[in-house]
């Protein structure tokens, strides 16, 4: 491991000043980047609200008699500084995800209109804006900010990609954790170079030297992954702040845990909390609501593409239309899964015949086999497309599934799981998930699809739904990872 410190023999020891007295006053060092990015959002989001305010305006008024109104104008400054003051409530012009979270963002936008028009109906009743103005404001104010939110965000990314936007940045740490902290931060796709510090090396002597090379390489936060393991940590940590450097804990110890969450403190010692939601619960509901609606409709509305479909099997070859299979589903309970049947009608009996062929070789819970000779060529397609899980809608109108879930899976797998496995059975199964989204049959270790399922366990809201959703439709048009 490189150290950035000197020998304390080569230290110039001098008289100790006070330990909260800086060698020289100055900005943080990350004062520019912070009004950068804190421009940048503002800006761009003051012109397109802006631009969702006046142009459905403009349709109900002539262009001249709005800029010559100073009730359209006031209202509008008012709207703004409404959407500017609940998006920054939120939390949206900081730095790292939040700044892109979509459905805070749509909520401020349209708390602001809402609160709006509460202030308009209490003052000034009769100047209330007309239903469809409003509505489309709504609207256009929450596709643009959003849009403009996400572009902002590429282009940060893709200059990033390019070394651009990029700073050095030094991580505290022991050895033995150099390559797993190095690993998180190498993700972040922000930092142009990582230098490390034996925290074993660091001691109230050299700390000084640490500085100096902190100012050297202009580096603005610092990562120390064992805060305990530091032997003067309250001497580092003065010295940090005086050189206006960010101090960043790095917790090794806890999985990554992707929920909404902030630092508290008890009696100094910080703690990191999670809360539930107001209404506890409600997020639920409304997913089974959704699904049982949508399955209904889809059912209805694709009447014709399951008529379509049956026929072709029929002609294709021999057999019954669809497809039933126990599958494992809620609590471990068992259900009879449909889908369109691809295969021959005695593909069941012949699998135990292939399953040398399994491309799964860890623990074989997944069967998979490139060129099953057991798919008819109409069920080539019909994989291909996924259009035979289509039948699974009617499980999902019976609450035996849901649309977005784990993949339920044949007792066969099932039987070979381990014990840490079976916390993909605590939610219901589903059509789709992040294992369909992420590679589908591309993942064979089911390890890989256990930590998807986790993932999605743990973060799951309803925004992470309609995302994985989205990402449903685009991965069936390009037909990747599918057999």
């Amino acid at each position: 491991m490189e150290s950035l410190l000197t020998p304390k023999s080569q230290l110039d020891l001098q008289k100790p000043d006070d330990l909260r007295k800086p060698g020289f006053t100055s900005l943080r060092r990350d004062t520019y980047a912070v009004w950068l990015r804190l421009i940048t959002l503002l800006l761009g989001d003051l012109i397109l609200l802006s631009l969702a305010l006046i142009i459905p305006r403009i349709y109900q008024i002539s262009l001249k008699s709005f800029w010559n109104s100073q009730q359209h104008l006031a209202s509008i400054l008012l709207v703004l500084t409404l959407e500017i003051g609940f998006i920054s409530a939120q939390g949206l012009y900081q730095s790292g995800e939040k700044r892109h979270d979509y459905v805070k963002l749509s909520q401020s936008v349209f708390c602001a209109h809402l609160f709006m028009v509460i202030i308009q109906w209490v003052y000034q009743p009769q100047e209330l804006t007309s239903p469809s103005i409003y509505l489309i404001s709504v609207i256009l104010s929450i596709l643009l900010i959003c849009s403009g939110r996400f572009f902002i965000d590429l282009l940060l990314k893709q200059l990033r990609k390019r070394g651009a936007i990029r700073y050095p940045t030094i991580l505290i740490c022991t050895p033995k954790d150099t390559q797993k902290a190095t690993s998180l931060l190498e993700q972040e796709n922000c930092y142009s170079e990582i230098r490390l510090v034996d925290v074993g090396t660091l001691d109230k002597s050299n700390v000084r030297v640490l500085i100096e090379a902190i100012r050297f390489l202009g580096v603005a936060e610092v990562f120390i992954c064992s805060w305990s393991a530091i032997k003067d940590p309250m001497f580092l940590y003065w010295s940090l702040r005086n050189a206006g450097t960010t101090l960043r804990i790095l917790s090794l110890d806890l999985e990554p845990f992707n929920r909404p969450s902030e630092i508290a403190t008890i009696s100094g010692v910080p703690t990191i909390k999670f809360s539930p939601p107001v209404i506890t619960g409600f997020d639920f509901w409304v997913k089974r609501c959704f699904d049982f609606v949508f399955s209904g409709l889809a059912i209805v509305m694709m009447s014709p593409i399951f008529l379509c479909i049956a026929i072709a099997i029929k002609l294709n070859s021999e057999g019954p239309l669809l497809y039933k299979q126990q599958r494992v589903g809620l609590h471990s309970g068992q259900f009879k899964a449909w889908k369109f049947r691809t295969m021959v009608s005695d593909a069941d009996k012949r699998q135990k015949d292939l399953e040398h062929l399994n491309k799964n070789k860890k623990d074989g819970i997944l069967f998979k086999i490139d060129d099953d000779p057991r798919v008819t060529r109409v069920g080539k397609f019909l994989r291909r497309s996924s259009l035979d899980e289509l039948p699974q809608l009617f499980n999902v109108l019976l609450g035996e599934m849901s649309l977005v879930g784990p993949r339920p899976l044949p007792i066969r797998d099932v039987e070979k799981f381990s014990d840490y496995h079976f916390i993909r059975q605590e939610v219901l199964p589903g059509i789709t998930g992040l294992w369909q989204v992420s590679g589908r049959s591309d993942i064979i270790d089911f390890d890989q699809v256990v930590y998807l399922d986790t993932f999605y366990i743990e973060n799951w809201s309803l925004g992470l739904d309609i995302k994985i959703l989205l990402q449903t439709v685009i991965v069936l048009l390009f037909g990747k990872g599918a057999y």
